[in-house]
């Protein structure tokens, strides 16, 4: 039977390991966000914006909306 600090050291090897695969995933993740951060702001510098006016309308206080 392995004694109290061979168990401990296991235990704590396979948490640097865990550590270690998180930190991987995190840093992919943090990529990934960057890249769309990047996709985000260049589709806005190249987007077109197409208003379409609409008429005023009617105000109590104008009287040249008024039907006579």
């Amino acid at each position: 039977m392995p004694n109290e600090t061979e168990t401990i050291e296991k235990l704590l090897v396979s948490l640097i390991k865990m550590v270690g695969k998180n930190n991987e995933k995190v840093d992919e993740l943090t990529k990934r966000v960057h890249q769309l951060e990047i996709a985000s702001k260049e589709q806005q510098i190249h987007r077109v914006y197409s208003f379409i006016a609409e008429p005023p309308r009617p105000s109590t206080s104008t009287k040249e909306y008024v039907r006579k």
